[in-house]
């Protein structure tokens, strides 16, 4: 009796341990409520997508809606202030406007977008790198129970020190997919965002709605490595210690001690 129990277990840990040690890749595609034909093609892919919703994009609260109905989480891309002179969405974020007009901003946007559990910043170089400027926008978002994904779009972000002060959880970008919209490149970025999540335990990647994205997408989303678990954002934020920590061998061993242990001893009682 005693064997075949040990034989069941052993089984069972084998089965498990792939799962036990998949390093978790989350990604995120931005700029959602224009391109609907695309956009519908990625929440497809999968639910673990995470989608980021333009507010004042034509199709926000159809696609925010639709992507929430699939099990897809929705964050709001809240349009910032960049350094250099890109087209800019409607309320845009800039460092010199005050509390109160940024938190207008911010409600709008919230009110705009259904479902949304957190925001990232689009595009966003001058103003996520303004302190007083992201603290106006973290105790605008206080009010909500969302997290901020930073996009890292400029390197002396100020984002975190801004969402400490509300308690505002907060995790980072590890890479973009399509800065270069050639299919071999994104492919590129993608194996890279694998690397770091075998090497970190996780990885953040950030693409667009592109065609050539999509495309790569499919392509490589039907073939991850076994090691790697495809997860939500908020996966990684309810517990961002653990999603960083590749569990070791000990941990394996002692997450399953006790099971080996109450079967000897339901064994005993026979």
């Amino acid at each position: 009796m005693i064997k075949h129990l040990l034989k069941v277990v052993v089984l069972f840990l084998l089965f498990n341990t792939n799962n036990v040690l998949a390093a978790k890749l989350a990604l995120v595609i931005d700029d959602f409520g224009y391109r609907q034909h695309n956009e519908e093609q990625i929440i497809s892919f999968s639910s673990n997508i995470t989608i980021a919703v333009l507010p004042h994009s034509p199709n926000a609260r159809r696609i925010a809606t639709m992507a929430h109905e699939h099990g897809n989480d929705v964050i709001i891309h809240l349009p910032m202030a960049p350094l250099g002179k890109q087209p800019l969405e409607k309320n845009t974020l800039f460092p010199y406007m005050s509390e109160l007009e940024v938190k207008r901003i911010v409600d709008d946007a919230v009110s705009r977008v259904p479902y949304a559990i957190g925001v990232n910043n689009h595009m966003g170089s001058l103003m996520t790198a303004n302190l007083n400027g992201m603290h106006n926008v973290m105790k605008a978002l206080s009010h909500y129970s969302m997290f901020f994904l930073d996009s890292k779009t400029i390197g002396k972000t100020q984002v975190k020190n801004a969402a400490s002060e509300y308690n505002i959880a907060v995790i980072g970008r590890d890479v973009f997919l399509d800065d270069q919209q050639k299919e071999y490149a994104i492919a590129q970025q993608f194996d890279l965002a694998i690397k770091i999540a075998q090497k970190n335990g996780y990885a953040i990647a950030i693409g667009h709605p592109h065609p050539q994205t999509v495309n790569v997408l499919r392509t490589k989303l039907a073939n991850l490595p076994d090691d790697i678990e495809l997860v939500k954002v908020s996966q990684l934020i309810t517990s961002p210690t653990k999603a960083k920590l590749k569990p070791t061998i000990k941990d394996i061993f002692e997450k399953y001690k006790k099971r080996f242990t109450d079967i000897s001893n339901l064994n005993s009682l026979e």
